[in-house]
């Protein structure tokens, strides 16, 4: 059961109210932002709630229980504070997010409505839309480790141990032609088999898009050059000349493991598992019969 403040509930009991909606995030790397959608800012907990910010928010429900509460919240990225680039590179990520519903003739009359994370964020031209989860769907993710036939580690970490500096591994190249805002022909990686760099990781070090990165889709040698392929759109424009760093992709697979990075000593992984086949087969009578029973 909720407390209201002292005054909050007087004032609702007037029917005639003042009330509006805040919402507070705290990304991973500790920055904190606010945001209202009252249309003048406000002031609490030494935090400025920005207004008219185009940060709006659908109906907050509660329930009892451990199903997993979720509302969804968009924006119009009109907020300085709250721009593509950031939401690009991932920002905001399982970003925590506080609910307030605050009387914005008495901010210090206000109550703690919901808390959760961000989670799933889209984007398209004009904004964004966000879920927004409660605490209670951090019971439904996997804790500890998971028996499968693939690695469960990231490449270059420290239960990997593949050094992702070596030259091998790692290569800077710059594009020399633009096919799309994701797919380009590049230079300084004809060394490298088709497929190489497929799933690893480009970061651009010069041009619009300086310091950002994304995971590569494609990497294809082809008769007309090398093409890169990503996963996503960059969020600026990429120019013929642009310079980057790619690393190396793995699949998690124990092959690969084994013969593009000699490191099957350190595989998170269980290669040897019985799959479905194993667990369904059962044994068979076999009577001298060449029926093709298997075995007795």
């Amino acid at each position: 059961m909720r407390t209201l403040p002292d005054g909050l509930q007087n004032h609702l009991d007037t029917g005639t109210t003042t009330m509006c909606w805040c919402w507070k995030l705290t990304t991973n790397d500790g920055r904190t932002f606010g945001f209202t959608d009252h249309d003048n800012d406000l002031s609490f907990d030494s935090l400025i709630f920005e207004a008219a910010s185009g940060f709006t928010g659908s109906e907050v429900e509660c329930g009892l229980g451990m199903a997993v509460d979720n509302l969804d919240v968009e924006g119009a990225l009109s907020s300085l504070k709250l721009n593509e680039q950031d939401l690009f590179a991932g920002v905001f990520d399982n970003a925590d997010v506080e609910i307030w519903q605050v009387n914005w003739a008495e901010p210090v009359q206000r109550i703690l409505a919901k808390k959760g994370n961000l989670g799933e964020v889209s984007r398209n031209e004009n904004g964004f839309s966000a879920e927004i989860r409660g605490l209670a769907h951090h019971l439904n993710q996997p804790k500890g480790r998971l028996f499968q036939r693939g690695c469960d580690t990231d490449l270059g970490g420290v239960r990997c141990g593949v050094d992702l500096d070596t030259p091998a591994y790692r290569q800077n190249g710059t594009v020399t032609t633009i096919i799309e805002n994701s797919k380009v022909f590049v230079s300084g990686l004809e060394g490298f088999s088709d497929g190489w760099f497929s799933s690893g990781r480009l970061v651009f070090s010069s041009g619009n898009n300086l310091n950002r990165a994304s995971e590569v889709k494609n990497f294809q040698v082809t008769a007309a050059g090398i093409k890169i392929e990503l996963w996503l759109q960059m969020p600026e424009e990429i120019l013929v000349g642009d310079s980057f760093t790619v690393t190396a992709g793995c699949d998690k697979s124990f092959d690969t493991c084994k013969a593009k990075f000699a490191n099957a000593v350190n595989f998170q992984g269980f290669p040897h598992m019985p799959g479905n086949d194993f667990v369904a087969f059962y044994p068979n009578r076999n009577d001298g019969k060449n029926d093709g029973s298997a075995f007795s």
